[in-house]
């Protein structure tokens, strides 16, 4: 089992034909997703030969839905585009749309946030690395050798710290690792895919990465003590950012005593999830809380 992705998910690039489109289309069929189509404006009729597989372009995403039944869109057009990109994902009701574009006006951010909480679609990003449940399909840049299928949830505002947490488990493995993305708003976050994987019977324990700035991880801690039974531990970036500045992410600044990562970790603490000053004790405490759930 897994979250929002599995090997049955149909998925476009959108911006396939476009550098960056094209060598992560690669790698994301090399990790054995369904890539369908590309979408890319006045090129449709044109395909892409990726050597086991040539996948065709199509200049919408309602043509490529129509053509395709594709149920998820990637999105890898630059930071102008993506506004328009999304908003025909929308209408075309796709039920996924991973936006990896780093640099997203937040305006255009909250509104894409607010036509799809009024439709079907569910965005995760923007300036994000997307999803993965391995051995199923990947959606994004997450490299796809650095773990395997396993029962362990992650969630992350950090790309990199994504990737080094599944390879510190990558013996457990991971039903689904999501990417949410670290601007000021993004489409899916850490509350939605803890919700989903206590819902999901493949994931027994779960990995949440925060960071500093604005109050996701507080509100997750909330979440976690009213819904979540399953383990949770945590990590949360930026012990050691200097107040009042900007680190990294553009949503990660520190104001005060609020958003900083002492006060994340004791809110989550105050819930029962243990959190790791590193990412190495972070994977040793998922390992201590898959044992003593075990034991």
């Amino acid at each position: 089992m897994a979250i929002f992705l599995t090997k049955d998910s149909r998925v476009l690039v959108q911006g396939m034909t476009g550098a960056e489109g094209t060598r992560h289309t690669a790698r994301m069929l090399a990790a054995g997703t369904d890539v369908v189509a590309g979408v890319t404006p006045g090129k449709g009729g044109r395909s892409v030969d990726f050597g086991e597989r040539t996948v065709p372009v199509l200049d919408s995403v309602t043509a490529a839905v129509d053509g395709t039944g594709a149920d998820v869109s990637v999105v890898f057009v630059p930071p102008r585009f993506v506004r328009a990109a999304v908003e025909e994902t929308i209408a075309a009701s796709v039920p996924l749309c991973v936006v990896i574009t780093e640099g997203v006006p937040v305006h255009d951010a909250v509104r894409l946030r607010a036509l799809a909480a009024a439709g079907r679609t569910r965005i995760i990003g923007p300036n994000c690395p997307g999803l993965i449940s391995p051995g199923q399909s990947s959606a994004g840049i997450i490299p796809a050798d650095i773990t395997s299928a396993g029962r362990i949830g992650l969630v992350s505002k950090s790309g990199t710290l994504t990737y080094q947490l599944m390879y510190e488990l990558r013996d457990l493995g991971f039903s689904t690792a999501v990417g949410i993305g670290g601007d000021p708003v993004v489409g899916t976050t850490h509350i939605d895919c803890l919700q989903a994987f206590q819902d999901d019977p493949g994931t027994d324990a779960i990995v949440m990465i925060g960071e500093i700035g604005g109050d996701a991880e507080e509100r997750a801690a909330a979440c976690i003590a009213e819904r979540v039974t399953k383990p949770v531990v945590a990590y949360v970036a930026g012990f050691t950012a200097p107040e009042g500045r900007t680190m990294g992410h553009a949503g990660a600044i520190v104001s005060g005593s609020s958003g900083t990562a002492q006060a994340k970790k004791e809110a989550l603490e105050a819930v029962g999830v243990r959190v790791g000053r590193t990412p190495s004790e972070t994977a040793r405490l998922l390992r201590s809380a898959l044992e003593r759930a075990a034991g």
